[in-house]
């Protein structure tokens, strides 16, 4: 879903009422280098600013909301199961995920751009995909080896 902002310039979609809650989760999500769980979000909200009008629920709720609208893509880690949620900016990322430390590293390109399966061969039409390799990130390594 295309977001309206240029060039690092946040600019909230149309479409859904963007209350202060709302505008703060996903100012959040807008910043975030990779996706985010619930208590993530919750974590990183300023709650001086926001004087005690969030709990986890409510980011629940408004992640719940930007999902039915299609401006987060939700998914699950299949290491640990949990769920997050990032900004649909209209691609993909797939991660590398550090067994040791937890860290995600983004991959820079899709290993299955170049896949193209037909429907009248398999049978099957592939309308998404989800890659997550494991291993341990360049720090975990090396204090392993130590």
């Amino acid at each position: 879903m295309k977001s309206g902002a240029v060039q690092g310039e946040l600019q909230y979609p149309q479409g859904i009422k963007w209350t202060k809650q709302r505008k703060c989760v996903y100012a959040i999500l807008w910043q975030a280098t990779e996706p985010l769980s619930a208590v993530q979000i919750y974590n990183r909200v300023d709650k001086d600013e926001t004087e005690g009008m969030y709990a986890v629920s409510t980011i629940y709720r408004i992640l719940a909301a930007f999902e039915e609208k299609g401006l987060v893509n939700k998914t699950t880690w299949m290491g640990d199961g949990t769920v997050v949620y990032e900004l649909n900016r209209g691609e993909h990322t797939h991660y590398a995920v550090c067994l040791a430390c937890h860290k995600r590293i983004a991959l820079q390109n899709c290993p299955f751009a170049h896949v193209h399966l037909e429907q009248e061969t398999t049978d099957f039409t592939v309308t998404a995909h989800k890659l997550e390799l494991y291993g341990y990130c360049k720090d975990c390594k090396k204090s392993q080896e130590e």
